[in-house]
Formats: structure tokens, sequence, C-alpha cells
């Protein structure tokens, strides 16, 4: 595991159940968050758009720790399992 905290920027469509975007910016903080104010500016109007930015070690936790956007059926499984 790093200790070098990485930006991810997605964008989800709840509508479809999919990932339309999935933006790395390594650790430039400033231009992962000037992304997102953009994306947040351009989805305003579409209530279905979930837009997220993420900081995190790798992509790879954050297909784990936010598997929903990537693979929903698997994430709902996860939690429904005990049921």
């Amino acid at each position: 595991m790093s200790d070098v905290i990485q930006h991810f920027l997605l964008v989800y469509n709840r509508a479809t159940g999919t990932l339309e975007q999935e933006r790395p910016f390594g650790t430039d903080a400033e231009a992962a968050l000037a992304a997102y104010a953009e994306a947040e500016s351009v989805f305003r109007e579409s209530p279905h758009m979930q837009i997220v930015l993420i900081g995190s070690d790798s992509i790879e936790t954050v297909r784990i720790t936010h598997a929903n956007y990537f693979e929903p059926a698997a994430a709902e499984s996860k939690y429904f399992a005990g049921l």
C-alpha cells in the first residue's frame, strides 16, 4: 500500500447502472478538483448522474471500496449475502 494519495473522478449513471467516466489524475489534486467542478456543472441538470471524486492509494483499492460503481450486481450481492 502506498502513502501517496491519487485522485480519481468517477461519473456514474444511476439510470443505466453504468460508469460513464473513470478519470485518473495521479497526485494532481488541483486538476482533479477542477475536473470535478466541471463535471458537476455539465451534469447539473441530470439528476441521474452521480459525480464522485475519490482519493486513494490506487484504482484497485477504489474498485474494492466503491465496487457499486464498477460492478453494481457484485456490490449488491455482497451486502445482501447474509440475509
